[in-house]
């Protein structure tokens, strides 16, 4: 790569929304995202932990604005732009981050587990991705939006039957938004990560059962959250300026073994 091209992976001048961004892959997309020139809208449920991450990208350098909110809530979420718009300005990127897994096979996943599974992997992504959308339309500008669905949603796994149609759902709805939205100057993509130790998972990855199931997949390993920064800062900059509707597996080949 020459230098030239550099500068088309930065995000100067934009703002960056990340829900899920108090721990994790969200946390650590918004640290990179921060240290690439965006200000950064970090929005989950927990307020301390925002603090924890927005504090970090300031001490860093950078700008980041924490935002209290349960994407689960279509009032919240509109209410939310409101005041980002107000205060800071029209988001350029998106990235619908927020996730939770139950794991359990059908016969034994309740109802209330696999809706509450669809409204925050799939549902909470609609939302926010419409709202982000009419109000980019409405102000003519050009944006990135940017899913993260699973390798689950491009193969399965016994007992995440929930989680997984989550994600397939998702990774639809990518492909959907970006035929309808392209004609905004609106990108919409998805990263389709493997597994990466998080909080959620680490305790089980913690276990020799855990550490037995890393050994067997392709990669022989856990992905590091650094190995994501790339791959979102194509989709959410200029140098993905006409990569649209693609499911990008992050997961050393993990998916091909699933399909």
């Amino acid at each position: 790569m020459t230098a030239s091209l550099l500068p088309n992976f930065r995000l100067d001048g934009k703002i960056a929304w990340v829900t899920g961004a108090s721990s994790g892959i969200g946390a650590r997309l918004a640290e990179g995202f921060a240290a690439a020139g965006a200000t950064v809208v970090l929005a989950a449920r927990r307020a301390d932990r925002l603090q924890a991450v927005a504090a970090r990208i300031h001490a860093q350098g950078g700008h980041a604005v924490p935002v209290v909110l349960d994407v689960t809530d279509p009032a919240a979420i509109a209410d939310a732009f409101d005041r980002i718009t107000a205060g800071t300005g029209t988001v350029d990127v998106i990235v619908n981050n927020a996730g939770i897994a139950a794991p359990s096979v059908v016969l034994k996943t309740s109802a209330a587990s696999r809706d509450a599974t669809f409204a925050t992997n799939f549902t909470s992504a609609w939302d926010v991705s419409t709202e982000a959308a009419k109000r980019l339309i409405a102000a003519g500008r050009p944006g990135s939006i940017i899913n993260i669905t699973s390798v689950l949603g491009l193969g399965v796994g016994v007992g995440y039957s929930a989680y997984a149609a989550s994600k397939a759902a998702l990774a639809q709805l990518t492909r959907s938004m970006a035929l309808e939205f392209v004609r905004y100057g609106i990108r919409v993509n998805a990263l389709a990560p493997g597994w990466f130790v998080t909080e959620m998972n680490a305790p089980f990855f913690a276990t020799t059962e855990g550490q037995d199931y890393l050994r067997k997949i392709p990669p022989g390993r856990a992905g590091e959250l650094d190995e994501l920064l790339g791959p979102a800062l194509l989709l959410a900059s200029d140098a993905g300026s006409f990569v649209n509707g693609v499911i990008l597996p992050v997961d050393g080949a993990h998916h091909v073994a699933l399909v």
